[in-house]
């Protein structure tokens, strides 16, 4: 779909900085809007979910403001940008300071969140880091093998298995995990491909061109 006729936006979360996710966008020619309205929403040829901080404050988020139910009703392609992929799954043990019990997320993704065990390795897992993604997936598509994707988390998806297939690219930090997803409509990426130099440029263009 031509630029000049998509509508863009960017779902106003309220748990995020919106602007580095905007600019990567327009840089590509697109207009963006950054809303929380459902007409805005629904009427979106593309959207955003982008997310920062721990699962439960963005979930509270996302219940003040009605848009767990919003976002459930997208039916066209959205990308959610590292908590905000996370926020796809089912539950995620990132309960904040003080919780105790798992954080019941979206539940557009078949998958739960989980502490990296890293071993040795600090965390959160910060920097640039190498991905695998499978075979001829359009997310990925021009993006060389080997490429460097900027992440920032502690928290993530466990790659999928063949009988619940979620898992479009893994990356290794201590284990694997889920590096992409993709369950319908609903993709996300653990990694920030606005920060992500050429390749994540790249991607983002992948997705609006979906």
């Amino acid at each position: 779909m031509a630029s000049e006729n998509q509508k863009v936006v960017i779902i106003d979360t309220g748990c995020a900085n919106v602007s580095s996710v905007r600019f990567a966008i327009e840089r590509l020619g697109y207009t963006v809007t950054i809303s929380k309205e459902t007409s805005v929403v629904l009427n979106a040829d593309k959207l955003f979910l982008p997310g920062v901080g721990t699962a439960s404050e963005a979930m509270k988020n996302l219940q003040e403001r009605d848009l767990v139910e919003l976002v459930k009703q997208v039916d066209k392609p959205l990308l959610g940008i590292c908590l905000g992929m996370q926020l796809l799954g089912a539950l995620s043990e990132e309960q904040g300071q003080n919780g105790k019990e798992l954080v019941p997320c979206l539940n557009l993704c078949d998958a739960p969140i989980k502490k990296l065990k890293t071993g040795n390795l600090p965390l959160p897992h910060m920097g640039w880091n190498t991905i695998t993604p499978v075979d001829n997936h359009p997310l990925f598509k021009g993006i060389p093998a080997g490429s460097y994707f900027y992440f920032v988390h502690s928290y993530a998806m466990p790659v999928s298995t063949e009988v619940n297939d979620y898992t479009i690219a893994q990356c290794e930090y201590g284990q694997p995990f889920s590096a992409a997803i993709q369950s319908g409509n609903y993709f996300g990426v653990q990694f920030h491909p606005e920060r992500s130099s050429k390749a994540g440029s790249q991607l983002i263009k992948n997705f609006l061109e979906m």
